[in-house]
């Protein structure tokens, strides 16, 4: 290439007369001149990791008879047979790793969303308790106290329990009762906190966090229920006799887990529980699943509120002893 570059400084001096002349002879003999020469024109700096160019100068600096003979009409692109097989650019990887202006990306792929949570010893329940919940959930409470069995654990719930939405059984009634009996064994401190929704058994592991420790959001629900019988479909009578006499035992287990729980007496609960008992936040408080409302600033709203003896003051009631 750089001999080839040569041809018109060589030409421009010779007069009109030899140029035509040189116009005639062969390629060879424009080259031997040139190779006579002995001025040689600075090659710009070539990338050293783009080989289309490296090839190209390695050509032009052993054989530049091959880039001067190079046909004018041709189907394909100019120097590419010098390639046993074209390459006319880097692979997309290689051309990644030779940018420098994304230098700070990460050299791994990002861990997902679970795991980041483990990293804070958060634990979400944001599905039904089938039996892949129940296995993910119970391995990383157990995880997270072999980590440190003194730090507490952070429970978010927001889950139908063992039922859809719509009250079909997705799940058996000892998934729920099987994360229960995890919490129970644990050493750390277990905070339970409600978003959206603690139905059936998640309301149970709502009300088994730390005392003190259970929070639900402002707008939270929760519902206890009784267990539901799974579907029968062409089941023997008998099967489905023993099957109605395994939910009344679950329904009974329940009714005292969450009597023990809420401090509420197992005939309170029993009797709620004939029919779906809905609870907001204010009245899952009152009935004693959770312990404190989470919500932004209440801190702040609760130690600016005034006692009800100033109210009073404040609004001219005085009050009389008791004759």
């Amino acid at each position: 290439m750089a001999t080839s570059l040569q041809v018109p400084m060589a030409t421009s001096v010779l007069s009109s007369s030899s140029s035509t002349s040189l116009r005639r002879r062969p390629i060879q003999t424009l080259c031997a001149i040139n190779s006579r020469n002995g001025a040689k024109i600075p090659m710009p700096p070539v990338n050293p990791k783009d080989p289309f160019l490296s090839k190209l100068a390695s050509v032009a600096a052993t054989s530049p008879e091959k880039l001067l003979g190079q046909p004018l009409n041709s189907d394909t692109p100019p120097f590419l047979d010098l390639f046993d097989s074209p390459k006319l650019m880097a692979t997309p990887a290689q051309v990644e790793r030779s940018v420098s202006y994304n230098e700070h990306r990460p050299r791994r792929p990002p861990p997902d969303l679970p795991s980041l949570l483990l990293h804070g010893r958060i634990v979400y329940i944001g599905m039904p308790l089938v039996p892949a919940v129940t296995e993910l959930v119970i391995a990383e409470l157990m995880y997270l106290q072999w980590m440190d069995p003194k730090e507490p654990i952070y429970l978010y719930i927001n889950s139908t329990g063992t039922t859809r939405d719509d009250g079909e059984t997705v799940g058996m009634e000892t998934e729920g009762f099987a994360i229960y009996d995890a919490m129970m064994q644990l050493k750390n401190e277990i905070h339970t906190v409600a978003v959206g929704a603690a139905i059936g058994q998640a309301c149970l592991l709502l009300a088994a966090g730390t005392k003190g420790k259970r929070f639900m959001m402002p707008h939270a629900k929760a519902m206890i229920q009784q267990p539901r019988v799974p579907s029968s479909g062409l089941m023997p009578a008998s099967d489905v006799l023993i099957r109605a006499k395994e939910v009344i035992i679950n329904r009974d287990v329940l009714v005292k887990l969450l009597a023990k729980h809420t401090g509420n007496s197992e005939e309170t609960i029993a009797n709620l529980m004939k029919r779906p008992f809905y609870m907001d936040s204010t009245r899952a408080k009152e009935f004693g699943a959770i312990d404190k409302i989470l919500w932004r600033g209440q801190e702040k709203i609760m130690a600016d509120a005034a006692p009800p003896e100033e109210w009073d003051k404040n609004a001219g009631i005085r009050v009389l002893d008791a004759v």
